[in-house]
């Protein structure tokens, strides 16, 4: 269709200031490629020149309003700051909750929108939060080394939160705002599903403490560590891991067993 109003606008223009004879040569020419008929081709090539007014599309109105979006940042404060795939599937148990200690001022409407909201609409909605806790510091991790390529990736099909042993890790550093020279770092294991914390001090960022550190928490964790979530940060990936025949996994699950 876009073809053909493109062809058509084209013939306006010598339809216009043609005559007689051309008027008909121009209409018979634009009937054998659009396939139009020869009274619907003619009142076409009128129209193509014709100004026409355009309305601006009225937006649909928005699906959740301030108080829905409100609720959801409450819930994500309460679950500390989950992704939209970690917090869509506990709406459904979080909101009644929150409802009934009268943490979340929500109608029953607004409650089965804030419950049926999917993960992408959950880390839209939430994208300035997240703005907001953003670090603006200087990072001491960064992402990627060579070494990834010899370490298996878990990805959200293998992932299930609901079950004891996949962490998130971070090493926080205690500089007090300026990076140069040498700090201390604590290296903080935290457990998905339980909550369960292991925090261990370590002098610097060199492979032995940090090491040292891992593998204090695989001793002292309650149950086997089976994933790990480390936001991309390489400060765990290192050739011991990849040369000691136990890993931080291997040996929990020894120790456990």
């Amino acid at each position: 269709m876009m073809q053909r109003q493109a062809v058509t606008k084209k013939k306006a223009l010598a339809y216009r200031s043609a005559d007689r004879a051309g008027k008909s040569r121009i209409l018979t020419e634009l009937v054998e490629l659009t396939g139009w008929h020869r009274d619907y081709a003619r009142a076409a090539l009128r129209d193509a020149l014709t100004l026409k007014v355009v309305k601006p599309r009225l937006g649909r109105a928005p699906t959740y309003g301030p108080a829905v979006t409100k609720a959801l940042v409450r819930c994500w404060a309460v679950l500390r700051a989950p992704a939209g795939k970690r917090l869509a599937p506990m709406l459904a148990v979080l909101v009644p909750m929150l409802r009934r200690d009268n943490e979340l001022k929500l109608s029953n409407t607004e409650a089965a929108l804030l419950v049926r909201m999917s993960a992408a609409t959950i880390d839209r909605r939430l994208a300035a939060e997240r703005f907001k806790l953003m670090s603006r510091g200087r990072s001491h991790t960064k992402p990627g080394t060579l070494l990834k390529s010899q370490i298996p990736i878990r990805t959200w099909a293998d992932w299930d939160d609901a079950v004891p042993g996949f962490v998130e890790i971070d090493l926080v550093g205690h500089e007090g705002g300026n990076a140069s020279g040498e700090h201390c770092f604590t290296l903080t294991v935290t457990d998905i599903a339980t909550g369960w914390t292991v925090n261990r001090s370590v002098k610097n960022k060199a492979e032995k403490w940090v090491f040292e550190a891992l593998m204090h928490v695989g001793r002292v964790f309650p149950f086997p560590i089976i994933g790990v979530d480390s936001d991309n940060a390489d400060f765990w990936i290192m050739p011991t891991l990849i040369r000691e025949p136990l890993s931080l996994v291997v040996v929990s699950q020894e120790l456990s067993a």
